[in-house]
Protein backbone atom coordinates (compact mmCIF):
# COMPACT_ATOMS: atom_id res chain seq x y z
CA UNK A 1 0.00 0.00 0.00
CA UNK A 2 2.80 2.25 0.79
CA UNK A 3 4.52 1.79 -2.43
CA UNK A 4 1.24 2.46 -4.71
CA UNK A 5 1.20 5.72 -2.45
CA UNK A 6 4.46 6.50 -3.44
CA UNK A 7 3.85 5.63 -7.13
CA UNK A 8 0.73 7.48 -7.33
CA UNK A 9 2.47 10.80 -5.74
CA UNK A 10 4.92 10.22 -8.25
CA UNK A 11 2.64 9.87 -11.22
CA UNK A 12 1.11 13.27 -10.14
CA UNK A 13 3.89 14.67 -9.14
CA UNK A 14 4.99 14.07 -13.43
CA UNK A 15 1.74 15.17 -14.66
CA UNK A 16 1.49 18.33 -12.94
CA UNK A 17 5.54 19.03 -14.30
CA UNK A 18 4.04 18.07 -18.10
CA UNK A 19 1.25 20.48 -17.30
CA UNK A 20 3.02 23.63 -15.69
CA UNK A 21 5.58 22.91 -19.11
CA UNK A 22 2.82 22.96 -21.72
CA UNK A 23 0.78 26.16 -20.22
CA UNK A 24 4.53 27.71 -20.01
CA UNK A 25 5.42 27.14 -23.74
CA UNK A 26 1.84 28.45 -24.76
CA UNK A 27 2.33 31.36 -22.79
CA UNK A 28 5.84 31.84 -24.33
CA UNK A 29 7.76 31.81 -21.12
CA UNK A 30 9.49 27.98 -21.95
CA UNK A 31 11.93 26.65 -24.14
CA UNK A 32 10.33 24.17 -26.22
CA UNK A 33 12.45 21.54 -28.34
CA UNK A 34 11.57 21.53 -32.04
CA UNK A 35 11.25 18.08 -33.96
CA UNK A 36 13.21 17.62 -36.77
CA UNK A 37 12.27 19.09 -40.59
CA UNK A 38 11.65 15.60 -41.64
CA UNK A 39 9.68 14.02 -38.88
CA UNK A 40 6.92 17.15 -38.96
CA UNK A 41 6.90 16.68 -42.55
CA UNK A 42 6.14 12.86 -42.20
CA UNK A 43 3.49 13.74 -39.37
CA UNK A 44 2.06 15.81 -42.03
CA UNK A 45 1.91 13.56 -44.42
CA UNK A 46 0.16 11.02 -42.28
CA UNK A 47 -2.37 13.50 -41.00
CA UNK A 48 -3.36 14.25 -44.84
CA UNK A 49 -3.07 10.62 -45.51
CA UNK A 50 -6.07 10.03 -42.92
CA UNK A 51 -7.92 12.32 -43.87
CA UNK A 52 -7.80 11.61 -47.85
CA UNK A 53 -8.56 8.63 -46.87
CA UNK A 54 -11.75 8.92 -44.76
CA UNK A 55 -13.11 10.97 -47.37
CA UNK A 56 -12.68 9.25 -50.23
CA UNK A 57 -13.92 5.85 -48.38
CA UNK A 58 -16.77 8.26 -47.36
CA UNK A 59 -17.86 9.31 -50.94
CA UNK A 60 -17.02 5.88 -52.46
CA UNK A 61 -19.96 4.37 -50.49
CA UNK A 62 -22.41 7.26 -51.35
CA UNK A 63 -21.33 5.81 -55.06
CA UNK A 64 -22.15 2.06 -54.28
CA UNK A 65 -25.10 2.97 -51.84
CA UNK A 66 -26.80 6.88 -52.62
CA UNK A 67 -29.55 5.99 -50.19
CA UNK A 68 -28.63 7.40 -47.09
CA UNK A 69 -30.95 5.43 -44.56
CA UNK A 70 -29.30 1.95 -46.36
CA UNK A 71 -26.10 2.80 -45.35
CA UNK A 72 -27.01 3.66 -41.76
CA UNK A 73 -28.37 0.21 -41.41
CA UNK A 74 -25.66 -1.55 -42.94
CA UNK A 75 -23.03 0.45 -40.69
CA UNK A 76 -25.47 -0.51 -37.92
CA UNK A 77 -25.09 -4.51 -38.63
CA UNK A 78 -21.42 -3.93 -39.08
CA UNK A 79 -21.28 -2.84 -35.58
CA UNK A 80 -23.34 -5.50 -34.15
CA UNK A 81 -21.61 -7.97 -36.46
CA UNK A 82 -24.64 -9.29 -38.25
CA UNK A 83 -25.09 -10.01 -41.72
CA UNK A 84 -27.56 -7.12 -43.17
CA UNK A 85 -30.42 -8.31 -44.94
CA UNK A 86 -30.31 -8.90 -48.92
CA UNK A 87 -32.49 -6.15 -50.38
CA UNK A 88 -32.74 -5.72 -54.24
CA UNK A 89 -31.48 -3.12 -55.71
CA UNK A 90 -32.84 -0.43 -58.12
CA UNK A 91 -31.92 -2.23 -61.42
CA UNK A 92 -33.85 -5.25 -59.61
CA UNK A 93 -37.00 -3.21 -58.75
CA UNK A 94 -37.08 -1.73 -62.64
CA UNK A 95 -36.64 -5.28 -63.95
CA UNK A 96 -39.50 -6.94 -61.89
CA UNK A 97 -41.76 -4.11 -62.49
CA UNK A 98 -40.98 -4.52 -66.40
CA UNK A 99 -41.33 -8.23 -66.43
CA UNK A 100 -44.59 -8.30 -64.42
CA UNK A 101 -45.75 -5.94 -66.42
CA UNK A 102 -44.76 -7.77 -69.81
CA UNK A 103 -46.45 -10.53 -68.54
CA UNK A 104 -49.92 -8.91 -68.17
CA UNK A 105 -49.95 -7.28 -71.38
CA UNK A 106 -48.86 -10.44 -72.73
CA UNK A 107 -45.75 -12.31 -73.43
CA UNK A 108 -47.06 -12.76 -77.27
CA UNK A 109 -47.44 -9.19 -78.11
CA UNK A 110 -44.85 -7.54 -79.23
CA UNK A 111 -44.53 -5.22 -76.35
CA UNK A 112 -45.06 -7.36 -73.64
CA UNK A 113 -42.27 -9.45 -74.74
CA UNK A 114 -40.07 -6.51 -75.56
CA UNK A 115 -40.48 -5.36 -71.57
CA UNK A 116 -39.90 -8.95 -70.17
CA UNK A 117 -36.71 -8.84 -72.25
CA UNK A 118 -35.83 -5.50 -70.70
CA UNK A 119 -36.68 -6.64 -67.49
CA UNK A 120 -34.17 -10.03 -67.60
CA UNK A 121 -31.67 -6.87 -68.86
CA UNK A 122 -32.01 -4.83 -65.66
CA UNK A 123 -32.05 -8.01 -63.41
CA UNK A 124 -28.86 -8.96 -64.78
CA UNK A 125 -27.32 -5.20 -64.58
CA UNK A 126 -28.65 -5.80 -60.84
CA UNK A 127 -26.65 -8.58 -59.88
CA UNK A 128 -23.47 -7.06 -61.45
CA UNK A 129 -23.83 -3.89 -59.62
CA UNK A 130 -24.02 -6.40 -56.32
CA UNK A 131 -21.01 -7.78 -57.29
CA UNK A 132 -19.35 -4.65 -57.63
CA UNK A 133 -20.46 -3.52 -54.47
CA UNK A 134 -19.08 -6.76 -52.87
CA UNK A 135 -15.62 -6.97 -54.44
CA UNK A 136 -15.19 -2.83 -53.85
CA UNK A 137 -16.05 -3.62 -50.10
CA UNK A 138 -13.75 -6.73 -50.03
CA UNK A 139 -10.44 -5.07 -52.48
CA UNK A 140 -10.78 -1.10 -51.80
CA UNK A 141 -12.98 -0.24 -48.42
CA UNK A 142 -11.61 -2.37 -46.16
CA UNK A 143 -7.91 -1.97 -46.66
CA UNK A 144 -8.98 1.74 -46.41
CA UNK A 145 -10.89 0.91 -43.10
CA UNK A 146 -8.37 -1.08 -41.28
CA UNK A 147 -5.31 1.42 -41.58
CA UNK A 148 -7.68 4.29 -40.19
CA UNK A 149 -8.94 1.77 -37.42
CA UNK A 150 -5.37 -0.12 -36.79
CA UNK A 151 -2.23 1.48 -37.99
CA UNK A 152 -2.96 5.20 -37.81
CA UNK A 153 -4.21 4.48 -34.36
CA UNK A 154 -1.14 3.09 -33.89
CA UNK A 155 0.74 6.19 -35.06
CA UNK A 156 -1.73 8.57 -32.86
CA UNK A 157 -0.58 6.30 -29.75
CA UNK A 158 2.92 6.44 -30.37
CA UNK A 159 2.85 10.61 -31.50
CA UNK A 160 1.18 11.26 -28.34
CA UNK A 161 3.60 9.13 -26.39
CA UNK A 162 6.42 11.26 -28.07
CA UNK A 163 4.80 14.43 -27.00
CA UNK A 164 4.70 13.65 -23.71
CA UNK A 165 8.38 12.36 -23.51
CA UNK A 166 9.03 16.44 -24.94
CA UNK A 167 7.36 17.61 -22.51
CA UNK A 168 9.66 15.98 -19.90
CA UNK A 169 12.85 16.61 -21.76
CA UNK A 170 11.91 20.01 -21.54
CA UNK A 171 11.12 20.18 -18.30
CA UNK A 172 14.35 18.54 -17.01
CA UNK A 173 16.31 21.28 -19.04
CA UNK A 174 14.26 24.20 -17.51
CA UNK A 175 14.75 22.03 -13.73
CA UNK A 176 18.48 21.89 -14.84
CA UNK A 177 19.16 25.58 -15.63
CA UNK A 178 17.02 26.61 -12.21
CA UNK A 179 19.40 24.24 -10.38
CA UNK A 180 22.25 26.18 -8.29
CA UNK A 181 23.73 23.31 -5.64
CA UNK A 182 26.35 20.68 -7.01
CA UNK A 183 23.95 18.14 -5.96
CA UNK A 184 21.23 19.34 -7.71
CA UNK A 185 22.71 20.08 -10.94
CA UNK A 186 24.28 16.40 -11.01
CA UNK A 187 20.37 15.13 -10.67
CA UNK A 188 19.36 17.80 -12.79
CA UNK A 189 22.02 16.14 -15.37
CA UNK A 190 21.42 12.95 -14.85
CA UNK A 191 17.55 13.13 -15.67
CA UNK A 192 17.93 15.11 -18.62
CA UNK A 193 19.78 12.51 -19.97
CA UNK A 194 17.84 9.60 -19.26
CA UNK A 195 14.93 12.45 -20.97
CA UNK A 196 17.09 13.20 -23.89
CA UNK A 197 17.55 9.10 -24.32
CA UNK A 198 13.73 8.33 -23.79
CA UNK A 199 12.61 11.14 -26.10
CA UNK A 200 15.21 9.75 -29.11
CA UNK A 201 13.52 6.20 -29.15
CA UNK A 202 10.25 7.34 -28.90
CA UNK A 203 11.12 9.95 -32.21
CA UNK A 204 12.94 6.82 -33.58
CA UNK A 205 9.57 4.26 -32.95
CA UNK A 206 7.33 7.17 -34.04
CA UNK A 207 9.34 7.88 -37.39
CA UNK A 208 9.64 4.50 -37.99
CA UNK A 209 5.75 4.00 -37.94
CA UNK A 210 5.61 7.30 -39.95
CA UNK A 211 7.56 5.89 -43.02
CA UNK A 212 5.69 3.36 -43.03
CA UNK A 213 2.83 5.07 -44.45
CA UNK A 214 4.67 4.91 -47.72
CA UNK A 215 4.00 1.18 -47.82
CA UNK A 216 0.44 1.99 -47.02
CA UNK A 217 0.12 4.20 -50.08
CA UNK A 218 1.27 1.68 -52.26
CA UNK A 219 -0.55 -0.93 -51.03
CA UNK A 220 -4.01 1.63 -51.50
CA UNK A 221 -2.52 1.96 -54.89
CA UNK A 222 -3.22 -1.53 -55.36
CA UNK A 223 -5.95 -1.26 -54.08
CA UNK A 224 -7.27 1.40 -56.05
CA UNK A 225 -5.67 -0.81 -59.43
CA UNK A 226 -8.47 -3.43 -57.95
CA UNK A 227 -11.28 -0.89 -57.59
CA UNK A 228 -11.07 0.12 -61.31
CA UNK A 229 -10.73 -3.60 -62.17
CA UNK A 230 -14.26 -4.00 -60.70
CA UNK A 231 -16.06 -0.94 -62.10
CA UNK A 232 -14.09 -2.29 -65.33
CA UNK A 233 -15.64 -5.13 -65.09
CA UNK A 234 -19.03 -3.94 -63.87
CA UNK A 235 -19.84 -1.19 -66.91
CA UNK A 236 -18.25 -4.11 -69.36
CA UNK A 237 -20.74 -6.51 -68.33
CA UNK A 238 -23.72 -3.60 -68.33
CA UNK A 239 -22.92 -2.76 -71.59
CA UNK A 240 -22.45 -6.42 -73.10
CA UNK A 241 -26.10 -6.83 -71.68
CA UNK A 242 -27.84 -3.68 -73.31
CA UNK A 243 -26.08 -4.45 -76.78
CA UNK A 244 -27.12 -7.73 -76.41
CA UNK A 245 -30.57 -6.43 -75.48
CA UNK A 246 -30.59 -4.05 -78.19
CA UNK A 247 -29.94 -6.92 -80.96
CA UNK A 248 -33.28 -8.79 -79.10
CA UNK A 249 -35.61 -5.78 -79.68
CA UNK A 250 -33.91 -5.14 -83.23
CA UNK A 251 -34.97 -8.41 -84.48
CA UNK A 252 -38.73 -7.51 -83.62
CA UNK A 253 -40.91 -6.00 -86.54
CA UNK A 254 -39.85 -2.34 -87.39
CA UNK A 255 -43.22 -0.82 -87.28
CA UNK A 256 -46.95 -2.68 -86.16
CA UNK A 257 -50.02 -1.06 -86.26
CA UNK A 258 -52.26 -0.28 -83.34
CA UNK A 259 -54.29 -3.01 -82.16
CA UNK A 260 -57.57 -0.95 -81.71
CA UNK A 261 -57.57 -0.36 -85.96
CA UNK A 262 -57.63 -2.17 -89.23
CA UNK A 263 -54.63 -2.64 -91.06
CA UNK A 264 -56.34 -1.52 -93.60
CA UNK A 265 -56.92 1.87 -92.14
CA UNK A 266 -54.03 3.83 -93.66
CA UNK A 267 -53.28 5.37 -90.04
CA UNK A 268 -49.86 6.03 -89.20
CA UNK A 269 -47.99 2.93 -87.65
CA UNK A 270 -46.06 2.81 -84.81
CA UNK A 271 -42.73 2.58 -84.24
CA UNK A 272 -40.43 0.47 -82.75
CA UNK A 273 -36.71 1.82 -82.54
CA UNK A 274 -34.03 -0.10 -81.22
CA UNK A 275 -31.28 2.59 -79.73
CA UNK A 276 -33.69 4.91 -78.67
CA UNK A 277 -37.45 4.44 -77.45
CA UNK A 278 -37.86 8.87 -77.73
CA UNK A 279 -35.91 8.30 -81.48
CA UNK A 280 -38.70 9.56 -84.20
CA UNK A 281 -38.95 7.39 -86.99
CA UNK A 282 -40.79 7.95 -90.39
CA UNK A 283 -44.08 7.17 -90.89
CA UNK A 284 -45.14 4.74 -93.40
CA UNK A 285 -48.24 3.91 -94.44
CA UNK A 286 -49.66 0.52 -92.41
CA UNK A 287 -49.30 -2.54 -95.10
CA UNK A 288 -47.97 -1.10 -97.87
CA UNK A 289 -44.39 0.79 -96.16
CA UNK A 290 -44.04 -2.27 -94.53
CA UNK A 291 -43.92 -4.70 -97.10
CA UNK A 292 -41.89 -2.52 -99.74
CA UNK A 293 -39.40 -1.96 -97.16
CA UNK A 294 -39.15 -5.56 -96.34
CA UNK A 295 -39.29 -7.06 -100.36
CA UNK A 296 -36.46 -4.14 -101.05
CA UNK A 297 -33.74 -6.39 -98.44
CA UNK A 298 -35.20 -9.25 -99.82
CA UNK A 299 -34.95 -8.73 -103.29
CA UNK A 300 -31.05 -7.07 -102.20
CA UNK A 301 -30.50 -10.49 -100.60
CA UNK A 302 -31.68 -12.55 -103.14
CA UNK A 303 -29.64 -10.74 -106.27
CA UNK A 304 -26.16 -10.73 -103.94
CA UNK A 305 -25.33 -7.26 -105.52
CA UNK A 306 -25.12 -3.97 -103.56
CA UNK A 307 -27.82 -0.96 -102.66
CA UNK A 308 -27.84 2.69 -101.22
CA UNK A 309 -29.14 2.98 -98.05
CA UNK A 310 -29.72 5.75 -95.70
CA UNK A 311 -28.75 5.82 -91.95
CA UNK A 312 -31.80 6.08 -90.20
CA UNK A 313 -30.10 6.40 -86.44
CA UNK A 314 -26.96 6.49 -84.84
CA UNK A 315 -25.57 3.08 -83.98
CA UNK A 316 -21.98 2.18 -82.02
CA UNK A 317 -20.44 -1.15 -83.02
CA UNK A 318 -20.70 -3.87 -80.98
CA UNK A 319 -17.09 -5.34 -82.10
CA UNK A 320 -14.53 -5.33 -84.42
CA UNK A 321 -16.58 -6.99 -87.47
CA UNK A 322 -19.11 -4.35 -86.91
CA UNK A 323 -19.44 -0.63 -88.73
CA UNK A 324 -20.60 2.16 -86.67
CA UNK A 325 -22.91 4.24 -88.17
CA UNK A 326 -24.26 8.24 -88.36
CA UNK A 327 -27.86 9.11 -88.60
CA UNK A 328 -28.71 10.44 -92.37
CA UNK A 329 -25.54 9.21 -93.73
CA UNK A 330 -25.49 7.06 -96.69
CA UNK A 331 -23.78 3.78 -97.14
CA UNK A 332 -23.30 1.36 -99.70
CA UNK A 333 -24.83 -2.02 -98.34
CA UNK A 334 -25.16 -5.97 -99.86
CA UNK A 335 -25.62 -9.51 -98.95
CA UNK A 336 -23.40 -11.87 -97.60
CA UNK A 337 -24.02 -15.82 -97.71
CA UNK A 338 -24.38 -17.33 -94.71
CA UNK A 339 -25.11 -13.96 -92.80
CA UNK A 340 -27.76 -13.64 -90.88
CA UNK A 341 -30.96 -12.54 -91.98
CA UNK A 342 -31.28 -8.63 -89.52
CA UNK A 343 -27.55 -7.86 -90.89
CA UNK A 344 -26.03 -6.67 -94.14
CA UNK A 345 -22.31 -6.25 -94.77
CA UNK A 346 -21.89 -2.09 -94.77
CA UNK A 347 -19.42 0.22 -96.59
CA UNK A 348 -18.17 3.64 -96.38
CA UNK A 349 -15.16 4.21 -98.33
CA UNK A 350 -12.33 1.74 -96.90
CA UNK A 351 -14.30 1.01 -94.19
CA UNK A 352 -16.22 -1.94 -94.10
CA UNK A 353 -18.55 -3.91 -91.58
CA UNK A 354 -21.71 -5.99 -90.35
CA UNK A 355 -24.57 -3.37 -90.23
CA UNK A 356 -28.50 -4.11 -88.75
CA UNK A 357 -31.21 -3.30 -91.02
CA UNK A 358 -33.46 -1.87 -88.79
CA UNK A 359 -31.11 0.93 -88.71
CA UNK A 360 -31.21 0.86 -92.72
CA UNK A 361 -33.76 2.43 -95.22
CA UNK A 362 -32.80 1.45 -98.58
CA UNK A 363 -32.69 4.39 -101.41
CA UNK A 364 -33.41 3.93 -105.13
Amino acid sequence: MDFNVKRLAADAGTFLSRAVQFTEEKLGQAEKTELDAHLENLLVRAENTKQWTERIMKQTEVLLQPNPNVRLEEFVYEKLEKKAPTRLNNHDLLGQAMIESGNDFGPGTAYGNALIKCGETEKQIGGAERELIRSAAIKFLTPFRNFLEGDFKTILKERKLLQVKRLDLDAAKTRLKKARMADARAAAEQELRMSQSEFDRQAEITRLLLEGVSSTHAHHLRCLNDFVEAQTTYYAQSYQYMVDLQKQLGSFPSTFSNNNQSSASGGASISVPTISVSASLPSVSAGHGSSAASGGFNELRGSNGSRRARVLYDYDAASSSELSLLADEVIVVSSVPGMDSDWLMGERGSQKGKVPITYLELLN
